[in-house]
This record gives C-alpha cells, structure tokens and sequence, in this order.
C-alpha cells in the first residue's frame, strides 16, 4: 500500500469519526474535484481554451464543494450563487493581472527539470497562468461563502423578523471574524509551500531585488494576495445574495 492510499485512508477513518455521513460526502467531494482537477489537465492539453475549461470545471467544483453531503438548501444555494458571482468578478480581475504581472511559464529555478525537453507544446502559458490563479482560489471562495452562509441561515432561524440592513450588518460581523483565520491559513500554506525556495534563495544569497523579480516567488505571491481578495469579496457577496434571497422569500410569503 502506498504512503498517499494510507494516508487517505487515515484522512477517512477521521472524516467519518468526526463527521460521520457528511464526512464521508466531504471525503468523496474531495476525490470528485480532484477528478475535475485531471478533466482539466486533460482539456488543455487537447487544446481547449484554458479560461473556458476553468470557467466550466471551476463552477462544476464549487457545486460539488458546498452541495455535495449538505441538506440546507437554504445555506447551499446562497453559498454557490455567492461563489460562482466571485468566481467570475475574480476572473475579470485575474486576466489583466497575469497579463500585466509576466509571470507565466517557468522560472531558472525549474531550468534542472526542464534540461533537454522541448516547451514548444502549442499552448498559451497566459492562460495556464490564468487558469492556475482562478482554481487555486476556488477552496478559499467556497470556505468562506459557507461559512457567512450558514451563519446568516442560524441567525434568520433564531429572528425571521430580522430586517435586511441588520442582516447585511451581522453578515459583515461574520465575516470579520473568519477573514483573520483565513488569512494566517493561507499565509502558513504559502509559506511552508515555499520553504524549500526561500532556502534556495538564502544559500544562493540572493538580493532583495532578485527576490522581488523571481518569477517563481511573484507568481506565488499573486496567488495568495489574488485569495486574498476572493475571501474578502465573498463576505460582502454572501451577505447581499442571503439579503435579496430574504427579500424574495417574504414578498413570496405575503
């Protein structure tokens, strides 16, 4: 048995101790974006625009992330309309950053691996680069809507009277509390991602203007500064869709 099987199988034993039923949807959520994650892989390397193949395949795993072992329509609903109005709002953002920024394809550092393979593989790396930042922020998008969703759902259950203005209020108050914690989470993963590089950089004695045009560390930057704002977009995004959906609802109920 390999170390990668074990280990996923220690990660169910645990998802279902703790989680149970959901757990182990969360558990099998987690191989179907993987899944999508190699439908990807393969589109693009058959030619498909990039941008469209994440466009498409990124909705598909947001739904499979909150839909997939969830039973509050209510939560899951705001959670992905939230989501996929992030998704895109980021991918506009996206496009002219990795234009502007030039930090596809690959850096010296890869120079080793790459000795004597050919890069002529007919593919924009823009729209790789694209591609990557737009997956690499749909973990933190579907986090953070489901967590203000589900706080927003509670609290219209404990006060259904609760007005949109102090709904939007307490949506905000949320989201404060969890951008702090998501942002040292992804904080630490850049950091102990990178750890090996920045010994690199440190043994090679690289100076403060090498490091700020490494290719390598800018692109990594972008990525975490680019979830960065996807987080903080989606606390306001989440907010205002559970607001319009209340609004819905009562004129509905009268």
């Amino acid at each position: 048995m390999s170390t990668i099987m074990a280990l996923s199988l220690v990660l169910l034993a645990v998802m279902i101790a703790v989680g149970g039923r959901k757990g182990a949807m969360a558990f099998l959520s987690i191989w179907l974006d993987f899944g999508c994650l190699f439908l990807a892989i393969v589109l693009v390397s058959l030619h498909f625009s990039p941008i469209m193949v994440t466009l498409i395949l990124g909705i598909l795993m947001l739904a499979l992330t909150i839909f997939v072992g969830q039973d509050d329509l209510r939560t899951t609903q705001t959670a992905f309309f939230a989501a996929v109005l992030v998704l895109l709002i980021l991918l506009a953002l996206i496009v002219p950053i990795e234009h502007w920024a030039a930090v596809q394809g690959f850096g010296m550092e890869d120079s080793d691996e790459l000795e004597g393979m050919s890069l002529l593989v007919g593919i924009n790396f823009v729209q790789i680069s694209i591609a990557t930042a737009v997956l690499s922020t749909l973990g933190a998008i579907a986090e953070a809507a489901m967590a203000i969703a589900a706080g927003l759902s509670e609290l219209i259950e404990q006060h259904p009277t609760i007005s949109r203005r102090a709904l939007f209020k307490s949506g905000l108050h949320v989201g404060q509390q969890i951008i702090g914690t998501t942002f040292n989470t992804l904080f630490f993963g850049f950091f102990g991602g990178l750890l090996g590089l920045f010994i690199w950089f440190a043994d090679l004695n690289y100076t403060w203007g090498e490091l700020l045009n490494n290719k390598v560390l800018d692109a990594e930057i972008i990525l975490v500064l680019l979830a960065l704002i996807s987080v903080i977009l989606t606390v306001p995004m989440t907010t205002w869709v559970m607001a319009q959906r209340l609004q819905i609802s009562r004129k509905k109920q009268s």
